[in-house]
């Protein structure tokens, strides 16, 4: 991949949570490619500043900086530091979350797992955006924010009733949010991935063959996805083809969900 600082988003500031790895590292790095400066935020410093140096091997400009999602004044002060360093932000991808530690029925689900996934995947969505948006609206051109939600936010999940009513969650949040701004030309929309082979993902299948082949055995294209995949969709969703994209839930699933 080499930086294209002439790309479709040269000038442009992209703001990237979950970017220490996966899904949130392909999007950073696609988004320098295309010449935007990118700010990688995540609790992990070590992953976060590998992040970085991966941008600026290929000549990008990268800032990482530490950020939980839930905590309100993390996500201030990383977009101070967005503020502070790039002088404006184009666009956002919320993509930081957390998986459930292990499934559990509705009416045993511990209820300190439950706000733990609401905290980071839902909560830390409205606080992202709650301050995103103001930052956008300081240049007056409009901008663009993509949320992750899953398949988990279109179908149900047996034992998992956190992630996917905070998923189901993040769609609503993003269609209620897309109304608020459409008219002031910020576009706000969701990326809902399928299996991808993600750190994340290994943790889910327990890193075992057996675990891999569980997970591919359900995808009808036979395999799983990319992160590059779903980075592939979110520079889409920023860029001016999707112009008149508002509220969407695409979903990027290797045909999971529509069997």
């Amino acid at each position: 991949m080499t930086t294209n600082q002439a790309g479709k988003f040269a000038g442009k500031v992209a703001f990237v949570t979950g970017a220490a790895s996966g899904i949130g590292r392909a999007a950073a790095l696609a988004f320098a490619a295309e010449g935007a400066s990118v700010i990688a935020a995540d609790v992990s410093e070590q992953g976060n500043q590998e992040t970085a140096r991966l941008i600026e091997a290929q000549c990008g400009r990268a800032l990482a900086v530490r950020c939980d999602v839930s905590r309100a004044e993390d996500v201030k002060a990383a977009l101070a530091q967005t503020a502070q360093a790039f002088g404006r932000l184009d666009f956002a991808f919320n993509n930081a979350g957390i998986e459930p530690r292990k499934p559990a029925p509705t009416a045993d689900y511990d209820e300190e797992e439950w706000n733990r996934i609401f905290d980071i995947n839902l909560r830390g969505m409205f606080l992202c955006m709650k301050h995103e948006i103001p930052l956008i609206q300081k240049h007056g051109d409009g901008g663009a924010i993509v949320n992750t939600s899953s398949g988990a936010g279109i179908i149900g999940i047996k034992g998992s009733p956190a992630y996917t009513a905070a998923k189901h969650g993040v769609i609503g949040l993003t269609k209620a949010a897309a109304l608020d701004y459409a008219a002031q030309n910020i576009r706000i929309n969701a990326v809902c991935p399928g299996y991808i082979d993600t750190p994340m993902m290994g943790r889910f299948t327990g890193g075992t063959p057996e675990g891999r082949a569980k997970v591919i055995a359900e995808e009808p294209a036979g395999r799983m996805g990319k992160p590059e995949e779903i980075a592939g969709a979110v520079i889409w969703l920023c860029s001016d083809a999707a112009a008149f994209m508002v509220g969407h839930a695409m979903v990027i699933d290797g045909g999971q969900t529509v069997q």
